[in-house]
């Protein structure tokens, strides 16, 4: 199963509750191949790492929930086999005893529309957004956003979504291919069509959970796809407007911790403002026998992230 990469030298009370985190798991049932900078990426090796998530999950008996922080499926996988390939994964992680909180990535949209894709992740809205909030216990908010609001994939062609997508990358990205990031400098390189951002009404949403939050002394967990600072990720990777997203966070004293996947090889930062911004490594990137996923022991003042295999442990003190 792989051991988890624990923690030398501290000691701390019971957690207040515990969860389990996985990323990327990006599933084909098609040969191993590489990512567009020449990582080996094993499409068939990943859909056994989420197996052995799981079953470390139920072993530990104490998970409260799972996280699944998104790429269901891999782009690759044959179009006319996406429904199926989704299903299955989704099936999996059903075999966890406890509930498992998904959201959307690039990786799922190329798959399946919001129409079919939502309803599968249990994710009811009715709008065909993907964000959400709910509370484990009563003094912890998590905060799952919709890195795809605005996004040139996953909504029906003409939407009006997809239209200022397009006219934001039109503007942002001279390039023909909207993937790449030639000639784009520094935070530039972001505005790729396989990113997204955070759109005006979810902003307002969010604005107003956090006020809710701080009214109700809840501290809170931030969790996207995409990664929200540059100290954790690489500029190709994160949210399109993670600025206006983070103005929005710091406004507040309640959110501790963003969490994130879609970077494959995985960061960790802390802001300006003291809040933790921790990007998990892929369960895709794993090579046969290795792992990538882990648990999240929660406490008042931090969190304690226990990861297995490629997945790096790190205690996340709360440090405002």
């Amino acid at each position: 199963m792989g051991s988890a990469n624990g923690f030398t030298g501290l000691q701390v009370k019971k957690p207040l509750f515990s969860f389990g985190v996985i990323s990327d798991v990006q599933y084909a049932d098609i040969p191993d191949g590489r990512s567009f900078l020449g990582v080996p990426r094993y499409y068939r090796h990943s859909i056994l790492v989420l197996q052995r998530a799981v079953k470390q999950w139920n072993l530990l008996n104490n998970l409260s929930f799972a996280i699944n922080f998104g790429d269901i499926a891999d782009g690759f996988c044959p179009k006319d086999r996406s429904m199926e390939t989704v299903c299955k994964v989704v099936n999996e992680f059903k075999k966890f005893r406890c509930p498992v909180y998904h959201m959307i990535g690039n990786h799922c949209l190329y798959n399946l529309p919001r129409s079919e894709l939502l309803p599968l992740l249990k994710i009811q809205r009715g709008d065909g957004c993907a964000y959400y909030d709910f509370c484990p216990v009563p003094g912890y908010r998590f905060v799952v956003l919709d890195g795809y609001d605005i996004s040139a994939i996953g909504w029906p062609p003409g939407h009006p979504k997809t239209k200022q997508a397009m006219q934001l990358l039109q503007v942002k990205n001279p390039n023909t291919d909207k993937n790449s990031p030639v000639g784009l400098q520094g935070l530039d390189r972001r505005f790729l069509m396989f990113n997204g951002a955070v759109g005006e009404e979810q902003l307002q949403w969010l604005d107003g959970v956090l006020q809710e939050a701080t009214s109700l002394k809840q501290k809170v967990v931030v969790c996207c796809h995409l990664p929200l600072d540059p100290g954790a990720s690489t500029e190709e990777a994160l949210l399109w407007n993670f600025d206006e997203v983070m103005e929005v966070i710091h406004h507040y004293n309640c959110v501790k911790v963003c969490l994130s996947g879609h970077d494959h090889k995985g960061g960790h930062s802390i802001d300006s403002r003291g809040i933790h911004h921790k990007v998990f490594e892929a369960a895709l990137e794993c090579p046969p026998g290795t792992d990538a996923f882990g648990y999240v022991d929660v406490y008042d003042d931090r969190l304690l992230l226990f990861g297995t295999g490629r997945l790096e442990s790190c205690d996340l003190y709360f440090t405002h």
